[in-house]
């Protein structure tokens, strides 16, 4: 299992599952050419991105930023479609590091798709129960309104299974959340009109997960936004100003999707890497 100390914070990214998606798709605009130089696709023009939880341990309390695709629930054509090769093992992972689903204290959703919000809620018997049901879950009263009425684009990956079970657990806000000194939520749309970025920052030091308004590290350049994107200029601006802040005071980032790296940091030009973590997992799709 990956993991990265940062300063008073234990990260550790856990199997949220794997999926395949089309890379014209996750990167908008942008040509193959151009794209397929930064992140490896394969002969159906798939790219691979894990769909992996980050567990923060931290002053005595678990937070888990995001939760997978689930495991059980997806139809054979939704696995087909989404490209999902490996399902949820969260309880796996967790007991890995002696820990169980109860042990949970707080999930911080970044948005509530599919992808992501699959994993809050599992099949026991005929009857959908929380994963997590000590946790309180934060996601902005933005996303969290859509997610119950979605409408005619978002009802594809928005679903009643996802949140109907856990809504006495559900916590909202809007504009920013410090969830704990030095952890922080903060909303930018985009992606989807309620997305949040994560903000950790320890000792004047910054991690920042900007969960799917860059996804990989091949999307840093604010304009490589994904055709999934609600509201694509919207994470253009968002990106354009994160990045500006991010590369002048050297941030480091953190992802959820990334198939090769967990975190990454560059230069203040961008063009340098100057760390990284890469993933452990060996990817399905390698670099050539």
């Amino acid at each position: 299992m990956d993991q990265y100390v940062f300063h008073d914070m234990k990260l550790f990214w856990l199997n949220g599952g794997v999926t395949a998606l089309d890379g014209g798709a996750m990167f908008g605009v942008v040509p193959k050419a151009l794209w397929s130089r930064k992140y490896p696709v394969n002969e159906l023009n798939q790219i691979e991105l894990a769909c992996e939880p980050i567990l923060i341990q931290y002053e005595g309390k678990n937070y888990l930023i995001d939760t997978g695709v689930g495991a059980g629930k997806l139809t054979e054509k939704q696995l087909r479609n989404f490209g999902v090769s490996e399902e949820s093992a969260l309880e796996r992972s967790l007991a890995e590091l002696d820990m169980k689903p109860e042990d949970i204290d707080v999930i911080l959703m970044t948005h509530l798709h599919f992808d992501h919000a699959g994993g809050l809620t599992r099949w026991e018997g005929e009857e959908l129960v929380p994963v997590f049901p000590n946790a309180t879950i934060y996601t902005t009263q933005i996303e969290w309104d859509e997610m119950r009425n979605p409408n005619i684009r978002s009802r594809n990956t928005y679903w009643k299974e996802n949140w109907e079970p856990v809504q006495h657990l559900v916590k909202t806000f809007e504009g920013e959340l410090e969830v704990a000194p030095g952890l922080k939520m903060v909303h930018t749309g985009g992606h989807s009109e309620g997305h949040v970025v994560i903000r950790l920052e320890q000792n004047g030091e910054v991690l920042l997960h900007m969960a799917d308004i860059m996804p990989t590290h091949a999307h840093q350049n604010p304009l490589w936004v994904l055709a999934y994107d609600d509201y694509p200029m919207t994470s253009v601006f968002a990106k354009e100003k994160l990045m500006k802040e991010a590369l002048e005071n050297g941030y480091k980032f953190i992802f959820y999707h990334d198939a090769y790296y967990r975190m990454i940091q560059w230069d203040a030009t961008g063009k340098e890497v100057i760390d990284s973590l890469k993933r452990s997992n060996e990817a399905v799709i390698p670099f050539k």
